[in-house]
């Protein structure tokens, strides 16, 4: 197979499938997700996947998503 496989905020070395049960039993959102882990808060391109996964529940992501203008790294390149 080849292609896009996302699982994981690379800043940070997170794989989402360790996360999710985290964000489940603490009832985190995304503000949750980046102050207490760290992910999302570097170059912030694992933040639509982080919402994605909040939402979803999914952890693997076979396509790119759009980068999340409410990060502001993301908006200052």
């Amino acid at each position: 197979m080849t292609g896009v496989l996302i699982t994981r905020c690379v800043c940070r070395n997170f794989p989402f499938d360790e996360l999710l049960p985290l964000v489940r039993s603490r009832q985190w959102v995304l503000e949750d997700v980046v102050s207490q882990t760290g992910c999302g808060d570097e170059c912030g391109l694992c933040r639509p996947y982080l919402r994605a996964m909040i939402d979803t529940g999914q952890t693997e992501f076979h396509h790119l998503l759009p980068a999340d203008p409410t990060h502001s790294e993301a908006t200052d390149l």
